[in-house]
């Protein structure tokens, strides 16, 4: 998740792991159906658009991966495995942590809050389908808000690691294959475009989210100085030829978000872009935020259920209190958790 003092990138995930955290405080808990009164409009559009924010993860994922392992079109993975279960270790140990947190609120909520965005308690197997992260593709409950990202972004580095291993492989048989991994991730992409993304009853695999990935590679490698400058428009001409068969607004913003850092990069504004310093704070703790903001607003949702009336004014009031609380939850992880782990 680290974007290496990219100031665009930190921006980008700042202001989507913002939306995400309101987007939850609109669909879970009490207090948003009673704000809803009081502000319909922006809690509808936050309830139904802001979850469209993970797809600017799922772009970055996809450009950092590519800066990483492919830098030039061409694979540099020797060692899939070590990649992967380092992946593994970096996604798993802060999840780790902000899981337990939930199924402990969950526990002290339970009595207070009779809503249908509280947990059940764990079972082993949930457990163990969650340390897997095979919790959605094995069918059970989660136990919080969103992690079902952590397993798609688990599965997407995966899946693009053995494409660029396999690459490799077959680089080395001929020189005329020196380019393959780049056919190879592009098939794979207009193939989640034009078919997979398109079915929800694939949500629980990455190659329903492979375009938006394969997107973020593309904006990296197309945005290198040696690439044809016809490269970017190629990937956003056959993107929207996909929305043309069927719009979908994820994959219109996963565009967008590409072109952006493709655009940045190549006039070499990516590195220089003018972010305020709590801005870059909130894009290096995005990922702790993500994982321990519905523990809080579990807590927050419950003391306004027990405590205070349902007004809409104190809805509101208490919706700004768990978005500021998450805040402070995150950073305190991020210090002391996330950033722990090398």
């Amino acid at each position: 998740m680290s974007s290496d003092r990219m100031p665009l990138v930190d921006s980008l995930k700042a202001l989507s792991s913002q939306l995400i955290v309101l987007h939850h405080l609109a669909f879970y808990g009490p207090m948003s159906d009673a704000a809803h009164l009081l502000m319909p409009s922006l809690i509808d559009w936050l309830y139904d658009h802001a979850r469209a924010a993970v797809q600017v993860f799922l772009v970055i994922g996809g450009f950092l991966a590519a800066r990483g392992l492919a830098p030039d079109g061409k694979s540099r993975v020797v060692r899939p495995l070590r990649l992967i279960l380092r992946r593994y270790r970096r996604l798993a140990l802060p999840y780790f942590f902000a899981l337990l947190v939930c199924i402990v609120m969950a526990a002290l909520v339970r009595p207070w809050l009779h809503d249908g965005s509280v947990p059940h308690s764990p079972v082993l197997a949930q457990l163990g389908a969650h340390a897997l992260l095979l919790h959605d593709v094995l069918g059970h409950e989660a136990l919080s808000a969103g992690v079902w990202y952590v397993a798609i972004d688990f599965q997407l580095f995966a899946l693009f690691v053995f494409i660029l291993w396999g690459s490799a492989l077959l680089a080395r048989r001929s020189p005329l294959l020196s380019n393959v991994a780049l056919w190879l991730v592009g098939s794979l992409a207009l193939a989640s475009l034009f078919y997979f993304n398109r079915h929800e009853s694939w949500d629980s695999w990455a190659l329903y989210f492979f375009g938006a990935y394969a997107l973020g590679a593309f904006a990296w490698w197309a945005s290198d100085e040696d690439s044809p400058p016809a490269m970017l428009g190629i990937v956003a001409l056959l993107t929207g030829a996909a929305l043309v068969v069927e719009y979908r607004e994820r994959i219109l913003v996963a565009l967008v978000v590409a072109l952006l850092l493709g655009t940045a990069r190549r006039t070499g504004k990516l590195a220089h872009w003018q972010t305020p310093r709590p801005l870059l704070q909130l894009g290096q703790m995005s990922y702790s935020v993500f994982l321990i903001h519905f523990p809080v607003c579990l807590l927050i949702n419950a003391l306004w259920t027990h405590y205070l009336p349902a007004d809409p004014l104190l809805g509101l009031f208490g919706m700004i209190v768990a978005w500021g609380a998450s805040m402070l939850a995150g950073s305190a992880m991020y210090r002391w958790v996330e950033s722990r782990i090398a």
